[in-house]
């Protein structure tokens, strides 16, 4: 994941759950196509929602990365 560049990060951590899934849209929804956004979240299951809904919606997961007490997740919108 070195050679990405990130766009933007939402720093969700401390949020209850859905909370970072729904900033995570929110991020996606607002930005152009190509953009790169990396969302943090202290809630485990964001590392696993996250990654579900890019699926559903047809993004790009580019990473999910446990990073001390917080996961990292970064999409591609792509569409």
């Amino acid at each position: 994941m070195a050679d990405v560049k990130i766009d933007k990060t939402v720093d969700a951590r401390g949020a209850a759950c859905p909370g970072p899934l729904m900033e995570l849209i929110k991020a996606m929804k607002s930005e152009d196509v190509g953009t790169v956004v990396e969302i943090l979240s202290s809630e485990k299951g964001t590392s696993v929602d996250a990654p579900a809904w890019l699926k559903k919606v047809g993004q790009e997961l580019v990473s999910v990365e446990q990073k001390g007490d917080y996961w990292s997740i970064v999409a591609k919108k792509i569409k």
